[in-house]
């Protein structure tokens, strides 16, 4: 026997228990590294974690995404909150050029791929990327990290 189609009170209480664990993964998100959970911190990590998938963003598309949600956030916390999350090792931030930033709720190392024509950053396969040698850092420094952006033009 299927299932029966929800009611109309039903549906309600399923959009309820949706929005009680998205609320919740973004606490614990949160509370992972100890930021202060404050209304506009909840309610974007609500936004980037809420759904359980990991997230690319710029400052303004995560700004119009909470806008649309119906959260009273300014573009300057935006910002203010991902360098936060950043900083607190919640996510990292991919420089594509020198005017467009990305930030990427997944923290495992892995290559990115960057769609020039409609300027969206998306993961790639890491088990397809090879690096055999990286230069040498010169004197005084060492290698933080490489980042590896893979830039695509549609044929």
């Amino acid at each position: 026997m299927l299932p029966q189609k929800p009611t109309k009170g039903e549906r309600s209480v399923v959009t309820v228990k949706q929005g009680d664990i998205a609320r919740q993964r973004g606490q614990d998100w949160l509370g992972r590294v100890g930021l202060r959970p404050t209304r506009q911190r909840l309610a974007l990590a609500n936004l980037l974690v809420g759904d359980g998938h990991d997230r690319h963003v710029t400052a303004e598309s995560l700004f119009d995404a909470a806008e649309a949600a119906g959260e009273k956030v300014s573009l300057a916390t935006v910002y203010n909150t991902l360098r936060a999350f950043c900083e607190a090792g919640l996510m990292r931030e991919i420089t594509v050029d020198g005017t467009r930033s990305y930030f990427d709720t997944n923290m495992s190392d892995h290559p990115h791929f960057y769609w020039e024509e409609d300027g969206r950053l998306t993961d790639a396969p890491s088990e397809q990327l090879e690096i055999a040698r990286v230069p040498d850092a010169p004197d005084g420094a060492e290698i933080a990290k490489v980042d590896v952006v893979i830039r695509l033009r549609r044929t």
